[in-house]
């Protein structure tokens, strides 16, 4: 839009960008009603028409049915223990790796802050993983996905960069007064970090919640599984199955549109200083 003395002018360039805004709306909106459509009709109701954007026959069997079943029960158990065991030590590791290679003073923190970077393109394999919780005797325990997924790459990045643009001066004043390396990163370093802590406490919980791949490679016990693999090994009618997506999906709903614009400031936040 442009502004033609006190009006705003409507251009065609305006109309092509919102033309394809409202595309990509529909790209998301039509199939999230076609699966909240179909876990509030019956089973008559989508074997007869396939695709709906609205209810036929509405009935809430189908939720009642996934209740009764009580599996999405455990499934949420167990995200939450992860959420709630993992996101703590997510953090703890991600700002003490931080902290440690934004001062890369002492002998081949340089070569290990390298070594690190490395594993964004390439990493040990699955058959290696396994055999290492295997070895640490973590199969069919929470910890073997908790560990596995200790540190994000691309996270621990973020949070060194911003680290790196604290000033150096501030922690040189505190060694001079004696303190040493632990009271520096609780005392001074943590609470001056606290917006991109705070923005990675938001990162790894969505991780946490949506998590499926260590719970498929490690995870045997069924009261151990979490939400998305309750989704993938879900059997049922077409409509139980669409309620059970549409449960799984609540939670994110609700939440990331209030915590989005945090993501964007936390990517800010560690583009500070390269």
């Amino acid at each position: 839009m442009r502004k033609a003395g006190n009006r705003l002018r409507f251009e065609s360039l305006d109309a092509a960008l919102l033309s394809v805004l409202i595309f990509l709306l529909l790209l998301v909106i039509i199939p999230f009603l076609n699966v909240l459509s179909i876990s509030l009709s019956t089973n008559r109701a989508f074997l007869e028409s396939g695709f709906m954007i609205f209810p036929r026959q509405f009935t809430l069997s189908n939720y009642m049915g996934m209740f009764r079943d009580g599996r999405i029960w455990i499934g949420y158990r167990t995200s939450l223990l992860y959420l709630l065991i993992g996101v703590p030590v997510n953090i703890f590791l991600t700002i003490t790796l931080s902290y440690g290679l934004s001062r890369l003073k002492f002998p081949g923190g340089r070569f290990l802050f390298y070594a690190i970077l490395v594993t964004l393109l390439f990493n040990g394999g699955i058959v290696p993983m396994y055999l290492l919780m295997m070895q640490l005797r973590l199969i069919n325990n929470i910890w073997s996905v908790i560990l596995a997924s200790g540190v994000n790459t691309f996270y621990f990045l973020i949070m060194r960069t911003y680290m790196l643009s604290l000033p150096d001066s501030i922690l040189e004043s505190a060694k001079i007064d004696g303190a040493g390396e632990w009271r520096i990163l609780f005392r001074i370093v943590i609470p001056l970090a606290m917006p991109i802590i705070a923005t990675m406490i938001l990162f790894y919980s969505v991780d946490r919640w949506n998590e499926w791949f260590y719970p498929m490679m490690f995870i045997r016990n069924t009261h151990l599984v979490p939400l998305q693999l309750i989704i993938r090994n879900y059997r049922g009618t077409e409509g139980v199955n669409m309620a059970v997506i549409i449960t799984v999906m609540l939670p994110i709903m609700f939440i990331f549109p209030f915590l989005q614009k945090y993501f964007v400031k936390g990517i800010m936040l560690g583009a500070i200083k390269a």
